[in-house]
């Protein structure tokens, strides 16, 4: 496409000699330019992609793919309910629980939490809990009494195994001096984190027989969790599974319930990439500069190129080569450390954190305990190819002022 000429003179014009030290200037100021913009919308969309991929794993790990619930009476027959609904094919588990707001209290500290009651084998199922235990056993929660809460709770609390914690329910029995609240001594028997900070701190698990006591609702449950295999096409299960609920109670999705959630992350990523694509488009501005005073410096260089026999079509290609190498050197550039940065922002965090002695990462703030990051193929080829095509159109107009130069005027100038 090009010819060896051509290549000659175009990487000639990119060396900076005397009087055009301003030409490189801009030259090199629109090459850090699309480098910079080009890896920091790699880094960008990458931890936007982890912080979407870890917050979904962590929140369908924890609470499942679908819920069957019903209302303040609970869910009655629910073990037959269950069996049914773990026939489903495509389903993976279906857990019975029991949930309620309380209010904890342990070593002087006392703060609103959910209590939720599950059989420990049900828990055994699921993977970020059986890998998430700190300490004691997950198998404890079959003895009554006992209680697993999570790290954050218990490092806020003071707590470790065999401490006691006492659960205050508002909805307590009537008496002639009003409603006395419940209250329920547990000892903490094991505690896990799965690495969300609202899960960690906020949970508590017990028994199942003792949230059914505990909360009054005899042998019946709150809801029946559902896993399946594949929660981004909970859809295709919606039918079947609507088909064996009936009229026992009601279906509810984790889209429908994190619908708004997800969708502002989505909205926040697609503004991050059209704020972080002005970067990349004020260097491809400063490409155009950069070459426009080029063909005004080198207009004799173009007329004696032009006289010596070079055509119109050879002169575009110099100069459309010329801005094409600021951004591809650019690009590359770019694409190498946002690569580097994206693979290794955890490390960089934490090493950040040491040399200046600030939290940039509250887990209270950002749910999660650590900054995640995910590359993914698609979106690293997108901007890539975006930084390769802005700067190619950037090269359009100044190639084409410069074979239009008329050599007589230009030499005749000089």
């Amino acid at each position: 496409m090009f010819g060896k000429a051509e290549r000659l003179v175009a990487w000639r014009y990119l060396r900076p000699t005397r009087g055009e030290g301003f030409i490189s200037f801009v030259a090199a100021f629109a090459l850090v330019g699309i480098a910079l913009g080009v890896g920091t919308l790699i880094v960008v969309l990458a931890v936007m992609n982890g912080f979407r991929a870890e917050l979904l794993g962590r929140v369908l790990g924890f609470n499942g793919h679908a819920t069957v619930v019903a209302g303040p009476e609970g869910l009655a027959d629910w073990e037959d309910l269950a069996a049914r609904l773990e026939r489903v094919s495509g389903v993976v588990q279906a857990m019975p629980y029991v949930e309620g707001q309380v209010l904890v209290s342990a070593n002087g500290v006392a703060s609103g939490a959910i209590v939720r009651g599950v059989r420990p084998a049900d828990l055994e199922r699921r993977g970020i809990f059986r890998d998430g235990i700190r300490a004691g056993d997950l198998a404890a929660l079959a003895d009554s009494g006992n209680a697993m809460i999570g790290s954050r709770m218990a490092q806020r609390m003071g707590l470790t195994l065999g401490s006691r914690i006492s659960l205050v329910s508002p909805q307590g029995a009537v008496t002639a001096f009003g409603t006395v609240p419940r209250i329920k001594t547990f000892r903490v028997a094991a505690i896990f984190e799965v690495g969300m900070y609202t899960y960690d701190n906020g949970f508590v698990f017990v028994p199942l027989d003792d949230a059914r006591a505990y909360f009054q609702l005899g042998e019946r449950v709150n809801a029946i969790e559902i896993t399946t295999i594949d929660p981004e096409a909970i859809d295709r299960f919606v039918p079947e599974l609507l088909r064996r609920i009936g009229d026992l109670g009601r279906l509810v999705t984790w889209q429908q319930l994190n619908a708004n959630f997800f969708s502002a992350l989505e909205v926040e990523r697609n503004v991050m990439f059209l704020i972080l694509t002005l970067i990349i488009l004020v260097a491809a501005f400063n490409i155009i500069t950069g070459l426009t005073m080029l063909v005004r410096s080198k207009g004799r260089d173009i007329a004696i190129l032009r006289t010596m026999g070079a055509t119109r079509g050879a002169i575009t290609r110099i100069f459309v080569l010329s801005g094409t190498t600021i951004g591809v050197v650019g690009t590359a550039l770019g694409f190498a450390l946002g690569l580097a940065f994206s693979l290794n922002v955890d490390a960089i965090r934490r090493f950040l954190e040491t040399f200046t002695g600030f939290e940039l990462w509250n887990a209270e703030i950002r749910f999660l305990s650590q900054l995640p990051a995910k590359v993914e193929a698609g979106d690293v080829v997108n901007v890539v190819a975006m930084g390769l095509l802005l700067s190619l159109l950037a090269t359009i107009y100044p190639a084409w002022r410069a074979a239009r130069l008329d050599p007589v005027e230009a030499l005749r100038n000089e």
